[in-house]
């Protein structure tokens, strides 16, 4: 090979890298990564003082939490040693200091595994129950799903703990999984989860995220593809209350052609201090052609004193695909939507209700775990308890 065609040679190679501050490179050396200040781009909305030095200094070493597995016929669940072979086959790399901290003092790897062409209609779920403690846990858990296998995997979070982890799922060739993760937590508690899917040929994967409960919860998430004709769902459901911070950072990195993606977050927000923050961010690869996407985040605040930030992206490499697009929107109650239902002899606080259970039924619906949705239909329920006569968007209704 001649001198030039290697120089043609790497300057193709360098227009196939993304240089984007939205998307650092990652590293496993931590070295590689600073402590955050806050004034960088993937941290200016995250509140650094309340995530209890996870991002600085302060040692993972706790063991306050408990993990539980009700497995599906033909799946297994349990954990391994890091240096079992599948640790590190999604192609995660740390983005982030704390996932590089994560990967370091995580001393076990806990896997679900599901055989090649296993099918059930059983979901297999996972529970994580915090004890509370001082010290943080650093913990790593892998999905994989084998070629042509159909399955559904559920993550659930409860209790108190300071949660750090990092979440690989492996799709195979032609597989459907579904992956929700439920953040139930205890208000006290703060979940920093990197996770990171690759998803193989003609392959389907749906990721739901519910995030109800905690003091600081901020989902890092990622999905690539390991062959044309994949399909990504993304979907989220939140619900921020007084003091509660919610961040969901979403990145759908199109590699290969004719693949798919749809990512659909809905939030609500009340109470003072409440803040939500989704990023949704798309690169579409000159090699992706043929792709279609569409991102989408709504956000329906309850009452005064919230704060909402919704930042969709979009990064197009190529013009030869099938469409691509998002939408945002941050609002408060709709008064035509309310004046609608009084004027038809429904009450004020039960009109409300109905308006934020209509806000969030199509995505719940979505989800395709029916104990999960009636779970969430109740879970929605008690949260506008809390409360009541606060909701702001008052309508009067004319007298006959």
């Amino acid at each position: 090979m001649t001198v030039a065609t290697e120089s043609v040679r790497d300057a193709l190679e360098m227009t196939d890298k993304v240089l984007s501050h939205l998307h650092p490179e990652g590293s496993f050396d931590l070295a590689d990564h600073a402590v955050p200040t806050g004034r960088e781009e993937v941290w200016r909305f995250t509140p650094l003082k309340r995530l209890r030095g996870i991002h600085a200094e302060a040692p993972l070493t706790g063991a306050q939490v408990e993990v539980v597995a009700e497995t599906a016929p033909g799946v297994s669940a349990g954990p391994v040693g890091t240096d079992h072979e599948v640790r590190g086959t999604s192609g995660l790399v740390p983005p982030d200091r704390i996932s590089a901290r994560a990967w370091e003092a995580a001393t076990s790897v806990y896997l679900v595994d599901v055989p090649q062409e296993t099918v059930g209609d059983q979901p297999t779920t996972v529970t994580v129950t915090g004890s509370g403690g001082d010290t943080a846990t650093a913990g790593h858990l892998v999905v994989r799903a084998g070629a042509f296998s159909r399955s559904t995997v559920v993550l659930h979070f409860r209790g108190s703990a300071t949660l750090v982890e990092n979440v690989e799922i492996l799709v195979g060739d032609g597989a459907e999984l579904t992956v929700v993760t439920v953040q139930d937590w205890d208000d006290d508690a703060v979940h920093h989860s990197t996770q990171h899917a690759k998803v193989g040929r003609d392959a389907t994967l749906r990721h739901v995220a519910v995030s109800i409960g905690g003091d600081v919860v901020r989902h890092d998430a990622t999905a690539e593809y390991a062959g044309p004709g994949g399909s990504v769902e993304m979907l989220g459901l939140y619900f921020a209350d007084a003091g509660q911070h919610i961040e969901h950072r979403l990145f759908v990195d199109h590699n290969a052609p004719h693949t798919r993606s749809n990512v659909v977050y809905k939030g609500a927000l009340q109470g003072q201090g409440a803040h939500a923050v989704w990023i949704g961010n798309v690169l579409i690869r000159k090699v992706a052609e043929g792709i279609e996407t569409y991102e989408e985040n709504r956000n329906l605040v309850l009452t005064d004193g919230c704060q909402a930030d919704s930042v969709p992206n979009l990064e197009i490499e190529t013009g030869e695909i099938e469409g691509a697009g998002h939408a945002s929107a941050v609002g408060r109650f709709d008064d035509n939507q309310l004046f609608y239902l009084r004027s038809r002899g429904i009450e004020e606080s039960e009109a409300r209700r109905l308006v934020v259970h209509g806000f969030f039924h199509d995505l719940i619906r979505k989800i395709g775990v029916p104990d999960l949705e009636e779970q969430l239909v109740r879970t929605v329920e008690a949260e506008l308890e809390k409360n009541v006569g606060k909701i702001t968007g008052a309508v009067t209704v004319a007298a006959p």
